[in-house]
This record gives C-alpha cells, structure tokens and sequence, in this order.
C-alpha cells in the first residue's frame, strides 16, 4: 500500500492506495491543520493507519508552502517563509519521514494537482497545463510539455503584484505586501473584504464579489500564457466553488488584448475534474512514481 499526504492551510488529507492503481483511493484521513506539532503528530499516526500492519511501500507529500523542495538544500521539506500562523520555519518532511525505510516523493500541493489533474485527462491533456488553487492562500503548479516547472523551486504566483480593479479600494491581507494578488484574492481576502465567502452574499453584492475575483484571477492566468504559453488554466480550492466564478474569470481573459499576437488559440479554464482530491492523488502518483525509480528525492 502507498500512502499521500496533502496539506493545506485548513486541512490535511492523507490517503491510500494500491501501488498499481495510485489515483485509485482506497482509504482517506481528513485533519485540520492546526499547529505544526500536534499536525504533523496527527498527520504521522494516519499514515501509520493507512500504510497496513506492513507500513506504507511510499509516501508521497505534497505541502502548501513557500517550501524547500531542494534535496540538497539542509532544510529540504521545510516550510518556509509562509503567512500560515505559527508555521514558518517548520521541518514538515522530517518528522514524518522519521523512523521509517520507505522512500518519499516531496513537492508542493499545487505540483501535485498539476500533475494529478493532467494525468486524470489522458491523451486529450493538453501538454501546458497550470493548475490554480484559491483558498486560504494562492499557488499554481505549472506543467510546460508535461513536465512540472521548477526544478528545486517553483512558480510562486500568490505575491504577484496585480492592476487594482477600479472600485476596489481593499488594502489587502498579506502580511509582506499587503496587496499582491493573495491579499487580494483569497479567500481570507474575500471575507475580510466582504465580511462573508463570496457564496453567501446576496445578489448584487456577490455579483460585484466575483467581478472583482476574476478581475485578479484573469490576470495570473494571462501572466502564465505570456510566460510558458499555458493551454489549460484548471481552477481549484474553496473559492474556486463559488458560483459563477469560473465563467467569469474566462470572460475576464483576454477581454484587455491580452491574447492579441500570441498566436494560440484561447486559454481555457476549467475546474478541477478530481475535485478536492487532486493534491492527494498527485502526492500518490509521486509515491507510485518513487517506487519505480521515477523520482530522486528522499
């Protein structure tokens, strides 16, 4: 049995699967993502539960960040600088590698939906696909002729600096830049600004909410066609459910020129086909992955 392991700003997912059949889940373990101690003691137990009186044959991670993905680097499986209280600075991979023989697959949570949400599409993926999540923070994994961008990084979209919509005067969240495109769009964003998820509003109000959302979320999907010439822009996370959003944001591209002399079709937006279980089929494909050789980390 292999073992995934997604985390993110208000859960942690951890599932199960047959090495054979990885995007298959056999069993699944919800967390919520409190401090990184008692997380990670909870995260380590589950995979204990999955992984069979045997323990797990691979974990794959895959962790919402900024982290070091650098298996060179001497804080390799850390999260870095994040915004998440109380967790900058942890060592994620470590303690859960801790004690045991199983090789491990790391990378970010949206690497892994990127991956898992390509490989769901089969021959008719497209081979540059990005895959854009929305919630308690914002990140994009990015794949360029089916391969993950990033090496021992990654894009980091979330503290893009974006155009301010012309009736949103909202200072922002980020605790570094106030009003990048994460302190402006996501989802603490959005109730901060709002006083509620835009879901929850009435009519006008949350008509104007989605304006401004996709108003943002058009221009990273723009940004990533300019620079690796991005197919399929694939829409995750708790804000990405809210209705009308997705529409929206497709109308919003290219609406300024954006498209004009790039000589690609239009970039298309969909939302994710695996739901809220594309990172922790990706951190499984990358368990399935590692026993094959396939990946050069842990």
């Amino acid at each position: 049995m292999i073992v995934g392991v997604e985390t993110g700003g208000t859960k942690v997912v951890c599932a199960s699967a047959y090495e054979q059949a990885p995007t298959r889940l056999v069993d699944a373990v919800t967390i919520p993502t409190a401090d990184p101690v008692s997380t990670i003691g909870a995260i380590r137990r589950a995979v204990d539960r999955l992984g069979g009186p045997t323990g797990a044959a691979a974990l794959g991670v895959a962790a919402f960040g900024p982290l070091d993905v650098d298996p060179a680097s001497p804080r390799y499986g850390y999260v870095t600088s994040t915004p998440k209280p109380g967790w900058s600075q942890t060592d994620l991979l470590g303690p859960l590698r801790a004690g045991r023989e199983a090789p491990t697959a790391l990378t970010t949570d949206v690497n892994a939906a990127a991956i898992a949400e390509h490989h769901a599409r089969g021959a008719a993926a497209p081979a540059n696909l990005a895959y854009l999540t929305v919630g308690t923070g914002i990140g994009s994994g990015v794949l360029v002729d089916g391969h993950v961008v990033g090496g021992t990084g990654f894009p980091e979209v979330a503290h893009l600096r974006v155009v301010r919509h012309p009736d949103d005067d909202f200072a922002g969240v980020c605790p570094f830049h106030g009003d990048c495109l994460e302190g402006l769009a996501s989802g603490p964003a959005i109730a901060r600004r709002w006083g509620s998820d835009a879901s929850h509003l009435p009519g006008a109000r949350r008509a104007a909410a989605v304006d401004i959302e996709a108003f943002y979320l058009a221009q990273v999907a723009e940004t990533l066609r300019y620079l690796v010439g991005t197919d399929l822009l694939v829409l995750g996370g708790g804000v990405a459910k809210t209705p009308g959003l997705l529409a929206a944001v497709t109308a919003r591209i290219g609406g300024d020129g954006a498209a004009a002399g790039s000589g690609r079709a239009s970039l298309r937006v969909e939302k994710a086909v695996l739901g809220d279980h594309a990172g922790v089929t990706g951190a499984l494909l990358l368990a399935a992955g590692r026993l094959e050789g396939a990946w050069a980390v842990g």
